[in-house]
């Protein structure tokens, strides 16, 4: 058999799919104090939801110090963890979101209080309880919210620096499933904490949209409120589909394929990449149904048929793992960490999105040298046979990890100078990636094993 071989050119239309472009945005105000009306404040920004852990304050400043020329500030407000409470008429929600406030920035307080401040943004009837805003802070370094209205329990302040266009901003859409275990229940590490310390170059902006009780013809209703809300956010990790299904038959299947199409198109429309979890299976011994496999093949085309990256395997995995599932044999348990597990789950699937970052894949001959940080190399072609993939012309040592869409890696292999070298990944069939790595650089592309 003739195998073919590829340069690294000729999968950079592949990698489409993968690499998106992600612009690292530090987050700068984690640990500092807030000084409010009511006196001193760290817990909204020690980086955690703990729930008791409130700020009730109509008056919150931070100095982040100065440098940075925009800031990406966001916020999370408590309620009942909903991201809104009006989006669907299948359960009430209740909750007091920060409505109408303004963001202040100055160049010379030195209490919160004191100085000259200058109107950054002004925010008006909002209805969520998760938002981020941009605003100028060129040489400015203290940042403040004044509301004018009662600001019910404030969880979380953040400032990211967006002075250089940074777009690792996240907004969650999610279900009673991502309300639950993103956002209720206690996790050793969120998402973006979990990527923080794979690629310590980024900070994810992280903001929870889980909404129990809705589906996807509610979240279409209301895809306006959605872009009003979250269109600033460069990527939607979505989780949504238990509702669709529920019961285990198909009758709603066309239609979630319909309102799924029409999420992404509108997503993308707005410069916004969305990415689909599989929808998390329930523990059918309790449940007494579980998710229609077709329910499954429609989040599996329309993640190919869109050219989007792969999403969690909730399905999978919960299935695998029942303990993890709520003694109402659908939502994740928290006492069991059923929602630590989803936040591992979705950095697992992103972390591929991220390593191709680290270094740019340019459309050009093999013969080019690829320049990362401080080292440059020329990667060898790639040739795949069955499950045997055959490097040739290596010049350079390096490592290569070889990683599934979902984000684990399978396999390393150290690759010597050499004119051809040839490993057998032994896996199923599909596509993967590879991961080069030297020092100081990496390169990614997706490789298809048939």
């Amino acid at each position: 058999m003739k195998i073919p071989f590829f340069s690294l050119s000729s999968f950079c239309w592949l990698c489409g799919s993968v690499a998106m472009a992600i612009t690292p945005n530090t987050l700068i105000s984690r640990g500092l104090t807030a000084y409010t009306a009511n006196g001193e404040n760290t817990y909204i920004t020690d980086g955690t939801l703990t729930n008791w852990k409130q700020c009730t304050s109509k008056d919150i400043a931070l100095n982040v110090g100065e440098g940075p020329t925009r800031l990406f500030v966001t916020w999370e407000s408590f309620g009942d963890c909903a991201w809104a409470t009006n989006f669907t008429s299948g359960c009430g929600h209740t909750g007091t979101p920060l409505r109408n406030f303004q963001i202040l920035t100055s160049a010379n307080s030195t209490n919160g209080q004191d100085g000259d401040w200058t109107l950054a943004a002004e925010v008006k009837d909002n209805e969520v309880m998760s938002r981020g805003v941009y605003i100028d802070f060129q040489g400015m370094s203290w940042f403040r919210f004044v509301s004018e209205d009662e600001v019910g329990q404030i969880l979380e302040i953040e400032a990211f620096d967006a002075s250089k266009g940074g777009d690792d901003t996240w907004f969650f859409m999610g279900t009673s499933i991502s309300q639950m275990g993103l956002k209720q229940q206690d996790t050793d590490s969120t998402t973006a904490d979990i990527i923080h310390a794979k690629f310590p170059q980024y900070t994810p902006a992280m903001l929870r949209g889980g909404i129990g009780c809705i589906n996807s013809t509610e979240v279409v209703a209301h895809l306006n409120d959605y872009l009003r809300y979250a269109g600033n956010v460069k990527h939607w990790a979505i989780e949504m589909g238990t509702n669709d299904a529920w019961g285990g038959g198909d009758w709603n299947l066309d239609n979630y394929k319909r309102n799924m199409q029409t999420i992404i198109d509108s997503a993308k429309a707005h410069g916004i990449e969305p990415v689909l979890a599989r929808i998390i299976a329930t523990n059918e011994a309790v449940a007494g149904w579980q998710i229609n496999p077709k329910f499954l093949d429609v989040v599996d085309e329309l993640t190919e048929v869109n050219n989007l990256p792969k999403g969690p395997d909730f399905y999978s995995y919960f299935l695998a793992h029942p303990e993890l599932i709520a003694s109402d044999g659908v939502h994740p348990n928290g006492e069991t960490r059923g929602g630590q597990a989803m936040h591992h789950l979705w950095a697992e699937a992103l972390a591929p999105l991220y390593a191709s970052e680290v270094d740019t894949i340019p459309s050009t001959d093999s013969t080019q040298t690829y320049s990362s940080l401080n080292a440059s190399v020329k990667l060898p072609l790639v040739a795949v046979n069955g499950s045997n993939i055959e490097f040739r012309g290596v010049e350079s040592e390096m490592t290569v990890d070889f990683v599934s869409l979902s984000g684990a890696v399978l396999g390393q292999y150290n690759l010597e100078k050499a004119p051809t070298q040839i490993f057998d990944v032994n896996v199923p069939a599909g596509i993967y990636v590879l991961a080069f790595k030297w020092n100081g650089g990496v390169a990614t592309y997706k490789v298809n094993l048939r």
